[in-house]
């Protein structure tokens, strides 16, 4: 895999001058994919965050092949444009070699277009899934997903008297795309760029379907100072909320073990979001969300374990 510094030779296939907020790394983690995988890269973006910062009519900020879709069918329409490749490769009629990749942010992957990337990947076509988590609905409004961490508030789960933000925990996602037992699952963050590099390579490296989910911290919706962002995609990994791992055809990898596991607390610290679960009758919060990290923690190390041994 390149070294970083053989990565930033490449070129950047996302222009500046797109509309993103200071601080976005959902739009970091788009230039980190693109210096992976090339040129000779078709993209299809769901409706999102992604999606409107660099596709304001009549200018794209993607020096690539670029499909906008709706929320639920960025999969189905990369899926069908893989499947159109393949068919013209069997014919003769291209011979290169293409990366397919479909994406969508967390309410885009978790929630509305779940139903068509199952379907891709059930099916096996030859593509890679990035979701860029995050974790709510940032561009209408900063309402809670299924990737919304438990006691987030957000404009649907608000703190207050009745509730003290999401009431549940987030759905296991990457879990969900495990059980479809498909070549390559990983975890990721634009905190770690050459994990997260080195993960897209091995993933348009394999043949059949992949799926990388990525945190990517959101200084608005998150309400922290935006040059903050890289600190906090790190410390999710270093507090163990957001493992950093791999599951090459059902062999699991943890790409990072701290060398001193931080309690989630740090994590949740100077994010306006979780400022409520500091008040003393909201500390059973943050116990609750430590005990199932922990338990999610120690069963990742044991599936390594037994997979590689």
């Amino acid at each position: 895999m390149p070294a970083p510094k053989q990565l930033a030779q490449h070129e950047d296939l996302v222009t500046g001058g797109h509309r993103a907020c200071a601080g976005c790394l959902p739009m970091t983690a788009m230039r980190q994919l693109l210096l992976a995988a090339g040129q000779d890269t078709v993209v299809g973006c769901a409706t999102g965050c992604v999606e409107v910062v660099t596709t304001i009519y009549p200018y794209t900020a993607w020096k690539t092949p670029f499909i906008h879709n709706a929320f639920e069918n960025s999969a189905a329409t990369i899926s069908g444009a893989e499947a159109a490749y393949t068919s013209l490769r069997k014919q003769g009629k291209i011979d290169k070699k293409i990366n397919f990749i479909a994406m969508g942010g967390d309410g885009g992957t978790y929630d509305i277009g779940l139903q068509s990337l199952s379907g891709a990947m059930e099916r096996g076509h030859n593509m890679l899934y990035i979701c860029y988590d995050n974790q709510a609905y940032m561009n209408t409004g900063i309402q809670r997903s299924g990737g919304t961490p438990k006691g987030t508030a957000t404009s649907t789960t608000p703190a207050g008297k009745v509730i003290q933000g999401k009431t549940q925990f987030p759905k296991p996602l990457t879990e969900i795309l495990i059980a479809h037992d498909i070549p390559f699952v990983a975890q990721a963050t634009p905190g770690y760029p050459k994990d997260f590099t080195d993960k897209v390579e091995k993933a348009l490296a394999i043949d059949g379907p992949a799926f990388i989910n990525v945190l990517a911290p959101c200084p608005r919706g998150w309400r922290y100072p935006p040059e903050q962002s890289m600190e906090y995609a790190r410390l999710a990994v270093n507090t163990c909320f957001w493992p950093l791992f791999e599951v090459e055809y059902g062999v699991f990898k943890v790409n990072r073990k701290p060398k001193e596991k931080l309690p989630v607390s740090k994590w949740f610290e100077g994010q306006g979001r979780f400022r409520h679960l500091f008040k003393e009758a909201n500390k059973g919060i943050i116990d609750e969300v430590q005990a199932d990290v922990d338990r999610k923690w120690a069963w990742l190390l044991k599936r390594e374990e037994l997979t590689q041994a």
